[in-house]
């Protein structure tokens, strides 16, 4: 008998959730399975996880398949119809011991085998403590889940929930567990993270949080994952001027950068908000890079509409850019609206990926004579505090942060 196989699909939380499964999963005793962790973030991503589905049943016919993640959440009954699959739970059921202690005696038995509950009942996140996860050298700590806001061409809500805190004792609790371990570096994770703390007696921010972790924990060196630029508060706001071990790397949700698309996504800022930010941020801590996720051919998109997008990787010097060909969700208000042809929403991400490409190459040409404190990865990779890739040509002890100078770069990564 061998453990359960894990096969995550989408986000970086949904990695972490994937790392919880596996532990609850062994304290169970749950063997010869494979368990999908499926997104829904697109269309595009349902489709993904349903072949995958089918081509892990044709490697392994006689391993039963559990189905879970966002796109079980949302659409249950889509993978309770594939009879390649034995077992569908939801992002709530997923976390807890009960759900796979029962399965352990009773995987293909009498126990109902689609188990989804209403997400939107769920008022609780749990802080899984795992060992961390992808290296040894950086953990990924979940300290918020779900999301109060509907944007219109959203479907993770209706995955995910309604947004949910992990106390910040909790949180802290975890990284002093993760230096402890030897890790150097964490990375703050959520589905809208600058919501943290809403929920939590006091209604304390994020920039309270982060605050609270670099004074509480030796950490050398604290991430922070993807957040809505408008609702970032004064003190996290002051932790970026004035903490360095807070990393100047911010990647923000933007989605568009014409007011009206905007507007119509149903997004709570405007064009001019996302330019600000990036000044005032980049005033404040000069080697800051942003990285952005841009949304192509949202309906109704103009080429006019369209150009502001194109022009915002520069207006906001954007570095990393996370570009999405805009695929209709069934059940979000975007998907009613009147859609653009497949092939002008390709073209207008490949302009968006190449705009970006031009941006990270300019990044990178900048960085070479400059010293940079590099977290290793692996024997020949590491990143910068920008989250820069790093390429060595010697080997380097992993989990350590080297201080290396830039000889050049490769058009994807910088050499050292």
């Amino acid at each position: 008998m061998t453990a359960p196989r894990f096969t995550t699909l989408g986000c970086r939380l949904n990695a972490y959730e994937t790392e919880a499964m596996k532990g609850l999963a062994e304290d169970a005793g749950l063997r010869d399975a494979q368990v999908v962790n499926t997104c829904a973030v697109t269309a595009e991503a349902v489709r993904k996880a349903r072949q995958e589905i089918r081509r892990l049943h044709r490697d392994n016919p006689d391993a039963p398949i559990i189905v879970t993640g966002c796109a079980a959440q949302t659409e249950p009954q889509t993978f309770a119809a594939m009879p390649e699959v034995t077992r569908v739970i939801g992002n709530s059921e997923k976390m807890r011991p009960e759900t796979w202690a029962q399965m352990v005696p009773d995987l293909i038995g009498a126990t109902e085998r689609v188990q989804v509950d209403d997400i939107m009942s769920v008022r609780e996140t749990a802080a899984h403590l795992i060992d961390g996860f992808g290296t040894r050298s950086r953990a990924y700590v979940q300290v918020q889940n779900g999301c109060d806001h509907r944007c219109t061409f959203c479907i993770i809500p209706y995955g995910r929930g309604n947004s949910r805190s992990v106390p910040a004792g909790v949180v802290v609790d975890q990284i002093n567990r993760l230096v402890g371990q030897g890790y150097n570096e964490v990375v703050l994770t959520g589905v809208d993270l600058t919501s943290w703390g809403a929920d939590l007696p006091g209604h304390p921010r994020l920039g309270d949080l982060v605050r609270r972790i670099l004074r509480l924990t030796d950490l050398p060196r604290l991430r922070i994952s993807s957040i809505d630029s408008i609702e970032a508060d004064d003190t996290l706001i002051e932790a970026i001027a004035t903490e360095p071990r807070l990393m100047p790397h911010l990647h923000l949700s933007l989605q568009a950068g014409d007011d009206m698309i905007l507007k119509r996504m149903k997004r709570r800022h405007l064009r001019d908000d996302a330019i600000r930010f990036c000044r005032d941020a980049r005033a404040l801590r000069p080697d800051m890079v942003f990285g952005a996720d841009i949304i192509a051919g949202f309906p109704t998109e103009s080429e006019a509409m369209f150009e502001n997008s194109l022009r915002l990787v520069e207006d906001c010097d954007l570095t990393f850019l996370h570009v999405f060909p805009f695929s209709p969700r069934q059940g979000t208000p975007a998907a009613r609206m009147p859609q653009l042809p497949g092939d002008v929403i390709r073209a207008r991400a490949a302009r968006l990926r190449a705009r970006g490409a031009e941006a990270l190459a300019a990044h990178l040409a900048a960085q070479t004579g400059a010293e940079h404190d590099i977290l290793i990865e692996s024997p020949d990779l590491g990143r910068t505090g920008q989250f820069t890739e790093v390429q060595f040509d010697t080997p380097q002890p992993v989990g350590q942060i080297m201080r290396a100078r830039i000889t050049g770069h490769d058009g994807a990564r910088l050499r050292a």
